[in-house]
């Protein structure tokens, strides 16, 4: 079984909110290193809110940064797409 990476992050109330790692990549455009990461809970459509933030893996304390650009989140929602896509792709062979 896998084991899940998950951390906390306190929001703007104080609150602690445990959110679950999803995957990591480095951008070769942008030369960063991004998180895509869930707390689980759903939105409106019932779909699972997913969050994506900069990192600098390696750190001891790391923290996340939000994403500046509109080219960033491009590269995340390309990403996010072709991984949706690929168990698609597996049911149809």
């Amino acid at each position: 079984m896998e084991e899940k990476m998950t951390f906390k992050i306190t929001n703007e109330e104080g609150q602690e909110i445990e959110y679950e790692a999803l995957f990591t990549f480095d951008s070769d455009e942008t030369k960063k290193s991004y998180i895509v990461y869930t707390d689980n809970s759903k939105d409106e459509s019932g779909n699972i809110r997913v969050f994506a933030s900069v990192y600098i893996p390696g750190d001891e304390e790391t923290e996340i940064s939000p994403i500046e650009t509109d080219k960033e989140w491009k590269i995340i929602e390309t990403i996010l797409k072709e991984l949706q896509e690929e168990p698609k792709e597996k049911e149809d062979e």
